[in-house]
Order: C-alpha cells, then structure tokens, then sequence
C-alpha cells in the first residue's frame, strides 16, 4: 500500500491532500501510476491532464515520471505530486 500525497492545484483538483492506495501489480514507473490515478475519477483526470506540469517524489526524493516503481516493491511507501517548483 502507498501513500500519496498531493500539493497546491493538485490537491484542489483532487479533492484530497493524501490517500492510502493499493496499487496495481506491473506499473512499470510514475506515468503508469499517473495513468492509473486519472482513471478514478474527474478529480484526478482533471489534476493530471498535463503531465508537463506535474513534479514527484517518492519517499521525499524528486524524480522523473519516468522512474521505475521498483522502489514500492524494495519498501518506498510515499508518492508525493505537486507543480513545478519556482525559485526565489
């Protein structure tokens, strides 16, 4: 089970600051789960629609979308997604 969080428009498209999920067996890296996450419901296909503008984390380290989700199965318990992040 992995628990996902969600920041700034993310969150508010969504509805949820976080959630527990079982997450499906062969998601090959982040744009599966992206995937998956836009299947549940308006919220979620609304808060992922441009995945340009979609940063992750997991387990508090950034990561592309394009990264393996082997580390879920090696005991990475946290998916973080929020918006780019601006300096300053």
């Amino acid at each position: 089970m992995a628990k996902l969080l969600y920041f700034a428009w993310v969150r508010e498209r969504i509805g949820l600051a976080e959630e527990w999920r079982d997450l499906p067996p062969g998601l090959a890296d982040l744009n599966a789960l992206i995937d998956w996450l836009a299947q549940s419901g308006p919220g979620h296909a609304a808060a992922f629609a441009d995945r340009t503008r979609i940063r992750a984390a997991v387990d508090q380290q950034v990561v592309p979308l394009d990264a393996p989700l082997g580390a879920l199965a090696d005991g990475a318990a946290e998916i973080a997604f929020f918006p780019p992040m601006t300096g300053g």
